[in-house]
């Protein structure tokens, strides 16, 4: 048994005492391993003795187990094999015992799962150990439990400005505050960069996830001191219950969604069945709108832009639009979407290239250029993440134009949201001799100080003021008031949403340089924008 490479011993019952019979150098050593519980073989230790008595006794010609020696944290823990003997002609009952010690390897094991499980920086479960903790409980537990998730607002910009140590301190702090909030029996846990989930058990109803909610609310009153700083902590909070239909990775996500929600208004949110239906819908509208880009299935529209002194085609404003298995997509449908995705990127690169290629097709129509302007439409997305100035000169330069024959409509969120940037990107384009003009004007955020900064060339009026002007006195005089702005600043007008001829001779009498709208004509394929610049022009 010297030989052997693993602690073995023979154990013999004899006399209905349970002996040690013989038993090599490895298995003593484990008999003495523990100085506390000197004096005690190890067939008298956490229950190993009974074990050994219990196979012998029951006839069988092997077992195999998992034995610990102590408790489950400090303990050893060995595989073991018992093995009947033959008894040798004697009246009793002898077998072999087989110890492999796995201390080390399942202390590994442990240190591991809890490296998986734990977020090394709160100590708090990390989003795997708390999603087996809420699919323990997935099962049976409707309306007895809710997750709550709670997303702390503004972290990216804290962790920006005051470095990233300060940030960890930051959720440090949180994640201690946040304890201080649950029940006795409640779970936390890190879930994201800088948000945190609980798993709460409702003993009243929906009413116990409003009480936690408002606690956590209280627990941010008071800002959170970093070094010589006093943070201000705001946090989003959105909650979804158990739902015997629904396992462990769909209740979080839909208690993610309602922190989104929460996110948007401010308030405490609960998961809505409807809403989430609703985001189905847009992730299936994006999927769609993004292999429609790919495989250049949308089309462009034209409408007509009048020149209200002359009465003649001053340009065309392209507008996007999709049919998606015969049927019409709105573009206030689509273009959301495509902001949201960031698919307004590769669909306003398109669009622009595409109304440029379809003037240029115009211009070789008609034997020489046509004096008109081509109007395009550009995203703030696209202001903020695009190189404007070089996809615009790129454009160009692939159908051999001019600038000066394209204008690019920014609306007035675009320009104003960071009027640095939009500075420098209106200069470039101005450089490419492109025409700017600030769209739907009147339904953001203008002031005077940003329009005369920015290189704005026209502003177009939002349809509606323009439609109702008419019967609206009040919308009367914000026309008028933007016609008088735009003369001060040297800007030409365009009033969108003309319906009527009244309209049409009313803003020309008032100044206003174009006109757009169903009165002249609803937006049009490209073959008939042309012919219907040439009925007007010729």
């Amino acid at each position: 048994m010297e030989a052997m490479p693993l602690a073995v011993a023979i154990m013999v019952i004899r006399d209905g005492r349970l002996m040690i019979e013989d038993h090599n150098r490895r298995f003593a050593l484990l008999d003495r391993t523990d100085p506390k519980l000197s004096g005690r073989p190890l067939i008298a230790r956490s229950g190993f003795g009974v074990d050994l008595s219990t196979f012998l006794a029951s006839g069988e010609a092997q077992s195999d187990y998992q034995w610990i020696d102590g408790d489950e944290i400090t303990g050893l823990q060995f595989d073991v094999r018992l093995t009947r003997l033959d008894s040798l002609g004697k009246e009793e009952a002898r077998g072999i015992v087989t110890l492999v010690d796995r201390t080390a390897e399942r202390q590994a094991q442990r240190s591991l799962r809890l490296e998986m499980t734990h977020d090394a920086l709160t100590g708090l479960p990390n989003r795997a150990g708390f999603s087996e903790s809420v699919e323990e409980l997935a099962e049976g537990a409707a309306g007895e439990h809710a997750i709550l998730i709670v997303d702390v607002r503004r972290f990216s910009r804290i962790n920006e400005s005051i470095g990233p140590m300060a940030g960890d301190e930051l959720l440090i702090t949180v994640a201690r505050r946040l304890m201080a909030a649950l029940r006795a029996g409640d779970l936390i846990a890190r879930t994201g960069g800088n948000e945190f989930g609980l798993l709460i058990r409702l003993n009243d109803g929906v009413e116990d996830a409003a009480r936690v909610a408002r606690r956590i609310a209280n627990i941010f009153l008071n800002p959170c001191r970093l070094s010589e700083l006093e943070i201000k902590i705001e946090a989003a909070i959105g909650c979804a219950l158990f739902d015997n239909a629904a396992d462990a990775a769909e209740i979080i996500r839909r208690a993610q969604f309602a922190v989104k929600a929460a996110k948007a208004s401010g308030e405490f949110e609960i998961y809505q069945p409807s809403a989430s239906r609703a985001a189905r819908q847009r992730f299936t509208l994006e999927t769609r709108l993004r292999h429609a880009i790919e495989r250049d299935e949308l089309s462009l529209a034209f409408q007509p832009v009048i020149d209200l002194a002359t009465g003649e085609v001053a340009g065309f404003e392209a507008l996007a639009r999709w049919i998606d298995e015969g049927v019409e997509v709105p573009p206030t449908r689509f273009i959301p979407v495509a902001e949201e995705s960031g698919l307004i990127r590769p669909l306003g690169r398109w669009a622009l290239g595409e109304a440029l290629r379809t003037l240029a097709a115009w211009d070789a129509a008609n034997g020489r250029p046509i004096k008109v302007s081509m109007a395009v439409n550009i995203s703030p997305i696209q202001i903020f993440s695009d190189d404007v100035p070089a996809m615009v000169a790129a454009e160009l330069d692939n159908v051999g134009m001019r600038g000066g024959r394209l204008m690019l409509e920014l609306t007035e969120s675009a320009l104003i949201a960071d009027p640095d940037r939009a500075t420098r990107t209106l200069d470039a384009l101005k450089e490419l001799d492109a025409t700017i003009a600030m769209d739907d004007f009147g339904t953001g955020y203008s002031n005077l100080a940003a329009l005369q900064r920015l290189p704005i060339d026209m502003l177009k009026i939002d349809r509606s003021f323009v439609t109702r002007m008419l019967a609206d006195r009040d919308k009367a005089a914000i026309v008028r008031a933007i016609l008088s702005l735009a003369r001060s600043l040297g800007m030409e007008t365009t009033a969108e949403g003309i319906e009527t001829f009244e309209l049409s001779q009313l803003l020309g009498a008032l100044g206003c340089s174009r006109a757009q709208g169903f009165f002249y004509s609803h937006p049009l394929s490209a073959d008939e924008a042309f012919d219907y610049w040439r009925g007007l022009n010729a």
